[in-house]
């Protein structure tokens, strides 16, 4: 049985799910996770978020129609990320609060994430920001985390808009480089950034993937998996804001 509840930037309907745990002692809350539910339908996907034998949750999911509902309550570990790294810390879901936007994705139709659905996640992403100490280097993608086997929110989603809504990092303009990095300085930039990615010099299939990922969130308009001059100039500019 759900049930509203309101505070001062969006109602939201409590939909509990049962498939979370204690997060670990000592693990502070320090990164906001966003997915796509991957699915035909939203009623399909919170029947699996909510269904024991599937062992899948988030924290939040929302609607097209912008509607968000709460499956997890944001003090357990709920689990949406799987078999995941970032900045050299595996299994991310102790750390992490999930949301999960209704989408098809990119076997069932993707498409992109309509605007009552964008505000609602802006709305419910800056009240989570302001509870917890999360940086904006750690507003990430599950595909940022699993890049050698998921591809959400994918390259449709609009991490630009939430960049200017303070709401995680956007490189902006830049200029592709003219002296093109060696693998191994990619490697390593993306390595710096949080990606687990080999740092052996070669660009190998698991490599191309990390590539794949960073171009799906910071330059979408060409997924490639080559690491050309435009995307080690995002890569550069996007270090400088976080350690800036």
């Amino acid at each position: 049985m759900t049930r509203q509840t309101t505070n001062t930037h969006l109602t939201i309907i409590e939909q509990p799910s049962p498939n979370h745990d204690a997060r670990p002692d000592g693990v502070a809350i320090d990164m906001l996770l966003l997915h796509y539910t991957g699915m035909r339908s939203g009623a399909e996907a919170l029947a699996r978020m909510c269904d024991p034998a599937a062992e899948v949750s988030a924290h939040y999911c929302i609607e097209e129609d912008g509607s968000v509902l709460r499956l997890v309550p944001e003090a357990r570990r709920a689990w949406h990320a799987g078999a995941s790294a970032w900045a050299g810390v595996e299994r991310v879901n102790a750390c992490s609060i999930g949301i999960e936007l209704v989408n098809p994705g990119h076997d069932w139709g993707y498409r992109p994430f309509p605007e009552p659905q964008m505000q609602s996640l802006i709305a419910l992403a800056k009240d989570i920001l302001a509870r917890h100490s999360i940086p904006p280097a750690r507003v990430l993608g599950h595909s940022d985390v699993a890049p050698q086997r998921k591809e959400d929110p994918g390259e449709l989603f609009d991490w630009a808009l939430l960049a200017a809504e303070g709401i995680g990092l956007w490189p902006g303009k830049v200029a592709p480089l003219a002296n093109l990095l060696s693998m191994q300085e990619i490697q390593g930039l993306l390595y710096d950034y949080g990606y687990a990615v080999p740092q052996h010099g070669r660009l190998d299939n698991e490599t191309r993937a990390v590539i794949r990922a960073f171009q799906r969130h910071f330059r979408p308009q060409a997924v490639t998996g080559e690491p050309d001059g435009e995307t080690a100039a995002r890569l550069e500019a996007l270090i400088a804001l976080k350690d800036g």
